[in-house]
């Protein structure tokens, strides 16, 4: 059986044209992508010119929600009452889900932003809580890291969970990402992205920051767009996959 993978990117963070440009750039390579919508980034000029460009492109599109807070781009945890959470992801991921609809687009997954996602991944009432949005606005997929809450949650509400890595960030052995604010936390030479990625694709591994290999297997993996030479990352990897005998598919 041929081996696939999905290509996945953050798309909507960055402002005005240059945004949009890096967008476009990243929606020629990848299969599916998550749209910031408000929580973190975004606003509707960039949720409709990304939405656009993902249908001209033929790449499914995803809500990605993060805790309110434009200040810090989503990566500070914030205590909020669970009403009060739920009603901001909603709020957020109805925007998208407007203006896809004019576009003639389906909302295809959910994936949770920054702390939202690390914090849902270990916390079994956050995780049902980001489920719940997903039912609620009838999204049919989430997505996240594997053998997390999140996956449970998913499993619970029905939805199809897909299994996240990322081809720019290091692990720990517990199988979480290294926070950013560690020194090396993102990856970002070229070759090092692309052996990862790999890794990943055809062996379900990635090696770990400490040193040593985990296994890990997912189903989608994420190119972050705001990584200095992303496009060019994002080439490098759909190219190398392909040459490997990897299906790069949604």
């Amino acid at each position: 059986m041929t081996k696939s993978i999905c290509l996945n990117a953050d798309l909507g963070e960055l402002p005005g044209e240059e945004g949009r440009a890096l967008d476009a750039a990243m929606l020629r390579v990848v299969t599916r992508c998550n749209i910031a919508c408000g929580g973190h980034a975004g606003d509707a000029e960039s949720m409709r010119r990304t939405v656009e460009t993902a249908k001209e492109y033929r790449v499914q599109i995803g809500a990605h929600p993060s805790y309110p807070d434009i200040e810090h781009f989503g990566r500070r945890s914030l205590t909020m009452e669970s009403a009060d959470l739920a009603a901001s992801l909603e709020e957020q991921v109805s925007r998208l889900l407007a203006i896809a609809k004019r576009a003639g687009m389906r909302v295809a997954h959910l994936k949770a932003h920054g702390a939202l996602y690390n914090d849902a991944a270990r916390d079994g009432a956050l995780a049902a809580l980001v489920a719940g949005v997903a039912v609620k606005a009838g999204i049919p997929e989430l997505v996240g890291p594997p053998n997390s809450a999140l996956e449970a949650a998913a499993r619970r509400a029905g939805l199809r969970y897909l299994t996240e890595g990322f081809a720019d960030r290091t692990y720990e052995p517990d199988g979480s990402l290294t926070p950013r604010s560690v020194q090396g936390a993102v990856i970002e030479a070229a070759a090092a992205v692309l052996e990862q990625a790999l890794s990943f694709a055809a062996n379900g591994t990635v090696k770990l920051r400490g040193g040593g290999v985990l296994t890990l297997p997912i189903q989608t993996l994420c190119l972050h767009s705001d990584t200095p030479g992303a496009p060019d990352h994002a080439l490098a990897i759909r190219a190398g996959l392909e040459a490997a005998g990897i299906e790069v598919r949604a």
